[in-house]
């Protein structure tokens, strides 16, 4: 039976819905968690088939939509998290009412600001992190403190601060007013706070951080917290190999039965 006879791997099933990563599935298998055709997974090698009924927590799951991806302006101020333990407040509660569930490509750190890519498909999130597609992130970044472009230069090459090496990064000066800069920074793969660290390892502190790109979609002129949904013809353009996904179709219920409603925690 080739791949396609026997559906689509429940981790990736459930990514493309938003409902976790494919890591994140496994762990719920392994938790007893989700259930398919009212019999508990057990391995992560289970198939999803036309007809299936899959359940998270005793909820049922709806089927992947079409794969859609929404641009942000992310202020600062918001955390890029479903659930903030302690309790500030997140990027998807200032969302506007009627949104489906979605997931953020990478993240934006609390104090970071701008572009902020969205989708309803968790596989194609983790896709488009991967540091393979070669897509460039690009920044504003404020800085205060003394520039040194030649060491800004050298951080082409890689550097290194308290121990952690970072990879290549391209850094300019824009323009400078006394001790505070502007600085345009690019990147292939962003560590957690890179940009901050790498900044500091030259004695510059980060004043402000703005994401203007993401790949090859643009901040542009969204204001902060405006989210305008990203046409599919382009998401097809830029994103090569995207496709409408095989999609397994669930049995519509009886008419006097009301469909369970899709579990919409993280």
């Amino acid at each position: 039976m080739t791949e396609e006879q026997k559906g689509e791997r429940i981790a990736k099933w459930l990514a493309r819905v938003g409902v976790a990563s494919r890591r994140d599935v496994e762990r719920m298998i392994e938790a007893g968690r989700i259930r398919l055709n009212n019999a508990p997974v057990t391995h992560p090698a289970t198939f999803v088939q036309a007809g299936d009924i899959v359940q998270v927590d005793g909820k049922v799951v709806g089927e992947p939509e079409r794969t859609r991806v929404w641009r942000y302006h992310k202020p600062d101020g918001l955390m890029t998290t479903h659930r903030d333990p302690q309790n500030r407040p997140t990027v998807f509660e200032s969302l506007p009412e009627g949104m489906p569930r979605v997931v953020s490509v990478g993240r934006l750190d609390i104090n970071s600001e701008g572009l902020l890519l969205l989708t309803n498909d968790g596989a194609l999130a983790r896709r488009l992190e991967l540091p393979s597609n070669a897509w460039v992130r690009r920044y504003r970044v404020r800085v205060f403190g003394v520039v040194d472009e030649k060491r800004l230069a050298a951080l082409a090459n890689g550097s290194e601060f308290e121990g952690v090496r970072y990879g290549p990064i391209e850094a300019g000066l824009d323009s400078k007013k006394g001790d505070n800069a502007w600085l345009t920074v690019s990147l292939h793969e962003g560590k957690n706070r890179e940009i901050r660290r790498v900044m500091m390892g030259l004695n510059l502190h980060v004043s402000r951080l703005i994401r203007t790109s993401y790949g090859p979609f643009q901040l542009g002129t969204l204001k902060k917290r405006e989210l305008e949904e990203i046409p599919a013809k382009t998401l097809r353009e830029q994103i090569p190999g995207l496709a409408p996904p095989p999609r397994p179709h669930r049995a519509a219920p009886a008419p006097h039965e009301k469909a369970a409603p899709e579990e919409t925690e993280d």
